[in-house]
């Protein structure tokens, strides 16, 4: 029956997606829905899209394990990112009127600095998106109680989101991630509401993790190292996740310069806020049944809120929190599908052929959605067995050091050159990429802050020193949507 009930609400998003769809006559109106979204659409799909598997399954398992000063990375430092693009760069991005992140590069740097970035980009999405799909394949494994394998899973879930996302594009990724919002927020809140009478109230389960030490957000005593390695940790997302083309693409599907410095910022604190809930679930949890999660702790971690949830709550709210579960990776999935594929049609092929016409350049960006879904999916059954986390994690690494420094120097120092992008892009991932080779690097000082400070040395040497490359920018195409 519950597996029913999922599949009517699967069905339902599906057509809510291809719906949308119907507006979708061009490029803009496909990549950044014809710049025409209200703030509170804005503020649904920045939620949804960051919202995710890693949220409720992989920081409510690390929290657990590590307390507050494990999730550094996420909630906080992904919340925080949305805040920094709403007060810094929304702004700023928005006035360009561009397509894709890369376009900025291009823009302020010249075609080198595009593809450069714009590589480092989306090799970056194939950890977020390979989460989504791996949480997929665990929800439908345990919907059907082993019938289907997670890799089966994974494979159901990964072509329900591409139908919808492949035809819509931002419009339709847009229009179901307000649905899947509220979804989200209503699911979690009745959990925790379940969850802490189980426990024996919401205070019992504060006290627990307060005794525990599990709220503890700021390394205790700790040493200089310690703290290197902790602000390493919250600027990985916090900064790493700027450069993204899932950000850029909401800023600038936003109907006005307003609504798109707005909308991160509330929905940033939106992400934060709600963030507590799977926390305080899965602490509950450990109350409610402490054989089982001793089991889980050794065993997956992740599996601790969907095991209490089939183990010891009514079917109605476990309809709830499969349906906010599904929400938050779907609603994420769609919108890591579709920004990279848009990236590459964009600041890639079109370098390679660029006479492509605007009807031309919709079916390329089509075509990319299956490409690259269908080549995250091959990624995502190989890495099955890794954390969900340290997959989300992890891919931050690169844009942080290879795509963060040319954007806020370009943005904010007129002295920043096409050299000194350059530079920055080469320093930073060699860095970074220096101290995951040499052994014992990565445990004397973090690779993301080394590889950090190696692109901030490159760009202000690149461009202080003589100027050997030339310094170039380059035009851009500006895509108009459709009237709505």
């Amino acid at each position: 029956m519950l597996i029913t009930f999922i599949a009517v609400y699967l069905l339902v998003s599906v057509a809510i997606g291809l719906y949308a769809a119907r507006r979708v006559n061009n490029t803009a109106d496909y990549a950044v829905a014809g710049r025409n979204l209200p703030l509170y659409i804005v503020v649904a799909t920045t939620f949804a899209t960051w919202f995710g598997s890693e949220l409720v399954l992989g920081v409510s398992a690390q929290f657990v394990q590590e307390g507050l000063g494990g999730v550094v990375e996420d909630p906080f430092g992904a919340g925080f990112c949305l805040i920094l693009v709403g007060l810094f760069f929304a702004y700023k991005l928005y006035k360009k009127n561009l397509i894709t992140i890369g376009d900025y590069y291009r823009l302020r740097y010249g075609k080198a600095v595009e593809m450069l970035c714009s590589f480092i980009i989306i090799f970056s999405y194939l950890g977020w998106v390979a989460a989504q799909i791996a949480a997929l394949g665990i929800v439908f494994n345990m919907l059907t109680a082993g019938g289907l394998s997670i890799t089966q899973g994974m494979i159901l879930g990964t072509f329900i989101v591409l139908i919808y996302t492949l035809f819509g594009g931002m419009w339709s990724v847009a229009l179901t991630d307000l649905i899947q919002m509220v979804v989200i927020c209503g699911g979690l809140i009745v959990i925790a509401w379940f969850a802490a009478d189980l426990a024996g109230g919401a205070d019992k389960v504060i006290d627990y993790a307060v005794t525990e030490g599990k709220m503890q957000f700021l390394p205790k005593d700790a040493d200089s190292k310690t703290w290197l390695f902790f602000i390493a940790s919250a600027i990985t997302m916090m900064l790493g996740s700027i450069p993204q083309q899932d950000v850029f693409q909401r800023v600038m599907s936003s109907k006005d310069s307003n609504v798109a410095r707005l909308g991160p910022i509330i929905g940033g604190a939106l992400y934060i806020l709600f963030a507590f809930i799977p926390m305080f679930t899965v602490t509950a949890a450990v109350l409610v049944m402490p054989e089982v999660t001793a089991a889980l702790m050794d065993d997956d971690p992740q599996k601790i809120l969907p095991t209490l949830v089939m183990e010891r709550m009514p079917f109605a709210v476990q309809i709830a929190f499969f349906g906010a579960l599904l929400s938050a990776i779907t609603s994420t999935a769609s919108a890591t599908m579709l920004a990279p594929s848009t990236s590459f049609v964009e600041n890639i092929l079109r370098n390679f052929k660029p006479g492509l016409t605007d009807a031309q350049t919709l079916k390329a960006m089509r075509i990319s959605v299956v490409v690259f879904t269908l080549c995250v999916l091959v990624y995502a059954i190989t890495m099955q067995d890794s954390s969900i986390y340290e997959m989300v994690s992890g891919a931050y690494q690169v844009p942080l050091v290879g795509a963060f420094i040319p954007l806020v120097f370009g943005l904010y120092w007129k002295g920043a050159t096409t050299q000194g992008a350059i530079a920055a892009v080469v320093m930073g991932l060699g860095t970074w990429l220096l101290f995951i080779i040499v052994p014992g690097w990565t445990d004397a000082f973090p690779q993301q802050l080394a590889g950090l400070i190696g692109a901030t040395t490159g760009m202000v040497f690149g461009s202080l020193l003589p100027q050997w490359m030339r310094n170039t920018q380059a035009q851009v195409m500006h895509y108009q949507g459709s009237a709505v």
